[in-house]
């Protein structure tokens, strides 16, 4: 303080006897000079960092330890050269001095009289004894130079551990001090070479945690210069690297490992699986391979957990080819694979569809001696029941219980999915009673299966009985829960209940994603309440969560089923900037609505343009077409259509056959019809309901009642249900052919069934009655009709004489 008195004196001075300045003056160039050393103080010792590195482990650790020289094999230290070396120590020096005025200390008095007496027997009986109001401890807290005293006696305590770790805490408790990191190094060895391994380790960690210390690649120069201040171990640095691991610290444990390999300090195996697990676990491809790929060149000695560490990735990843080449490697070192690592390549090649290869895992796990456990079994059950050979997979689970091991949560559970996704729901539910009458209780995996199972049955009483079931026993639902929840509400067109399970779900505090919100949009439109679906949409693009390809097609389904096409043309339009490209059932959607609002030129563009884009015109594509076609009455073309989607390949389906036919009736080409309906059955192809319909009402159309009976009555006998267009069509040929009776009979089945006529059909039938002079039975039938609501009026109502 004297000196910077001093300073201060030089400066006022100079300011009014040789300046001549004015005070106000003076004292703005006082401001600037202390402003412009406080900026050069900061400059410096940032400089010093950054050059000094190399310098501390050739020169000392502080002011007051003892010379350390230069690694010799140090290729780090040789990278720099003298010319810097000798800037950088000067630096060193004057730095520290800066470094002692900034600190928030004021030193009262000269404190090297005091602190310089401590020996160390003084010094260890003061710390041993806690007498902290010594008055040499007491002048240490004043001092400027505080922490680097600290290193000095921390040296001076490096026989006395628990005593330098006490001086070391009770230090760093005090306002406003802060260690240096050489302090935090310096107790660091002392602690380790203590075998204080769990206090070196605390030690480390709250030094890479601090906030102010410099990077990693620092501590490790300090901890490296200062590695004599007891005799040398290299396990400390290896405790640098696991705390860098365990803190997550993972890029800069990479760092570590690379400066300990060039110094030949190398970490331990075991922390370098941690780091391989750890990078693995975090999905940093690159870097785990490379790393593990360092380790080996390094040469440390992999351990079966290293390899079993890197096979379990690659099979997570689906790289078998890579697996299987290591899983080779880890035997061509003499290492015995073990459970873990068969477990691993038998889930990896099943994932991928490599059954064959998963069963030769197992097989030659069983060849070694190495028995499996329910893991290895799930892993295979798990395989098959993705690809849907459920037999193969329960031969396994009677295998389970040969080897005298019982089916886990995941075994049942596993089983109860695949029976749902098979439809086989009978066979589910019984390994689910099953599996609690062993004592094992179903998870939120099982619950959702079954769920999900039952919505799509349309068994949604049993799926909502299901999860509350799961709420009562305290399992909560996922995201994937509602999700199928809400999706089979939203199927059974349930939107009310669908609102409130989404509410709830808000309420649990889960946030909703695309599916959650694709549900909703999907089952406002089957509501036919666009306008909220469009609300949705809107709300997901507010919370950033983009659309997919499958949401689009939703959407522009929607408004074409409402013939908005404009509104359609606009989403095409939103879907394309976004970057995505429409796939087949965009393109067959709007195909569709352009014909139905005969926009026929549209429509067939569509089909150039889907070829331009080199979209696969699939069957689905064709049936729209030819459809539309027809309808238009352009059989011809649909003919083409229908030539030129055999000779690309692709077998045309019953719907396609159903819609061409369908077209051939309209357009009085019945022999066209009967021949195309006698194709599909020689090429196996059942005709279902719509084909026979189509068939019989072009049949009447053209007065062959008794063809058009006979197909009704093979209908009949292959178990079909008639439906309202096959009585529609059945009714109205009947009646117009004079058969009112055999019509009236039609009638009758129909409305017993519970399926109602439209009123055009009625009164159709009733005016035919009135033509062919059966007015008693015309006026019978009327107040029937009108007594059953199916026309309007009441039994005095006549029906307008058809000649008017």
């Amino acid at each position: 303080m004297r000196r910077n008195g001093g300073i201060l004196n030089v400066v006022r001075g100079s300011s009014f006897d040789t300046l001549k300045m004015k005070p106000a003056e003076a004292t703005d160039l006082f401001f600037f000079i202390i402003i412009f050393f406080f900026f050069l103080t900061e400059m410096l010792l940032f400089l010093r960092n950054l050059i000094s590195i190399a310098p501390r482990a050739a020169t000392r650790v502080s002011l007051f330890s003892p010379i350390i020289h230069c690694h010799p094999n140090s290729n780090f230290l040789r990278a720099l050269s003298s010319n810097r070396c000798s800037v950088g120590c000067p630096l060193v020096f004057f730095t520290s001095f800066l470094f002692v005025i900034r600190l928030p200390f004021s030193t009262k008095s000269n404190p090297s009289s005091f602190l310089g007496d401590l020996d160390k027997e003084t010094l260890r009986n003061i710390v041993e004894q806690e007498r902290w109001n010594d008055p040499r401890i007491v002048c240490l807290f004043d001092s400027a130079i505080a922490p680097i005293w600290v290193s000095k006696f921390l040296v001076e305590l490096k026989e006395y551990p628990f005593l330098a770790l006490k001086l070391f805490k009770l230090v760093g408790n005090q306002t406003g001090f802060r260690h240096t990191t050489e302090s935090y190094c310096i107790l660091v060895h002392i602690l380790f070479y203590a075998r204080m391994y769990f206090d070196a380790d605390a030690v480390l960690r709250e030094l890479v945690s601090l906030s102010w210390v410099l990077p990693d690649c620092d501590v490790f120069d300090v901890l490296w210069s200062t590695r004599n201040v007891c005799v040398p171990g290299f396990g400390v640095f290896d405790a640098l690297f696991s705390v860098l691991v365990e803190l997550g610290m993972l890029e800069e444990a990479n760092q570590c490992f690379w400066r300990m390999s060039r110094f030949r300090v190398l970490p331990k195996t075991r922390s370098c699986n941690a780091l391989l697990h750890r990078l693995s676990n975090s999905g940093k491809v690159e870097l785990s391979r490379k790393f593990f790929k360092d380790m080996l060149g390094a040469g440390i000695n992999p351990s079966v957990f290293t390899y079993n560490i890197m096979i379990n990735y690659m099979c997570k990843e689906g790289d078998m080819e890579k697996a299987s080449g290591t899983f080779a490697e880890m035997k061509h070192r003499g290492l015995t694979p073990d459970i873990v690592t068969y477990n691993s390549l038998i889930d990896g090649f099943g994932k991928v569809g490599k059954l064959e290869e998963a069963v030769c895992i197992f097989k030659e796990m069983k060849n070694v001696g190495c028995e499996p456990d329910v893991i290895s079994f799930n892993a295979l059950i798990n395989c098959f029941c993705k690809l849907e050979k459920l037999p193969q997979a329960l031969k396994y689970l009677h295998e389970i219980k040969n080897h005298g091991l019982k089916p886990n949560v995941v075994t049942y559970s596993t089983l109860i999915d695949a029976f749902c996704k098979e439809g086989m729901m009978q066979e589910a539910l019984k390994f689910f009673v099953d599996m609690r009458r062993v004592g094992l209780f179903p998870n939120e995996y099982t619950y959702t299966s079954l769920v999900d199972a039952n919505c799509k049955a349309g068994n949604l009483t049993e799926a909502l009985k299901l999860t509350n079931e799961m709420l009562e026993v305290g399992i909560s639902l996922n995201i994937v829960g509602y999700s199928v929840l809400l999706n089979g509400l939203c199927e059974d067109e349930r939107i009310k209940e669908a609102e409130e399970v989404f509410m709830a779900m808000l309420k649990a505090g889960l946030t909703p994603n695309l599916q959650i919100y694709s549900a909703l949009v999907h089952g406002y439109i089957k509501a036919k309440k666009m306008e909220k679906a469009m609300d949705i949409l809107n709300e997901m693009k507010e919370k950033n969560i983009k659309p997919d390809l499958l949401l689009y097609g939703t959407i522009i389904w929607g408004l074409c089923s409402q013939n908005k096409l404009d509104e359609s043309e606009l989403m095409v339009d939103e879907m394309k900037s976004s970057g995505l490209s429409a796939n087949h059932f965009i393109y067959t959607t709007l195909m569709d609505a352009y014909f139905k609002a005969g926009k026929t030129m549209e429509a067939l563009s569509l089909l150039q343009e889907m070829h331009d884009s080199g979209i696969e015109v699939n069957v689905v594509t064709y049936c729209a077409l030819i459809d539309g076609l027809c309808k238009k009455g352009l059989v011809q073309e649909a003919t083409s259509c229908f030539a030129r989607m055999v000779e690309v390949g692709l077998q045309p389906n019953v719907a396609v056959y159903t819609a061409l036919m369908d077209g051939f009736c309209k357009s009085n080409c019945i022999e066209a019809a009967r021949k195309l309906f006698n194709e599909m059955q020689e090429k196996g192809i059942i005709p279902d309901r719509a084909a026979y319909t189509a068939l019989i009402d072009g049949n009447l159309k053209h007065g062959n009642l008794q063809e058009a009976l006979d197909l009704r009555n093979r209908m009949i006998e292959m178990g079909m249900e008639l439906d309202l267009h096959a009585y529609t069509s059945l009714i109205w040929g009947f009646s117009e052919c004079g058969q009112v009776q055999q019509a009236k009979m039609w009638l009758d089945e129909m409305t017993e069934k519970g399926i109602l006529p439209d009123e055009i059909l009625c009164v159709c039938l009733l005016r035919k009655y009135y033509e062919l002079g059966n007015i008693v039975e015309a006026v019978e039938l009327q107040n029937e009709l009108v007594n059953r609501g199916l026309i309007k009026g009441t039994c005095n109502n006549a029906v307008p004489d058809t000649k008017t």
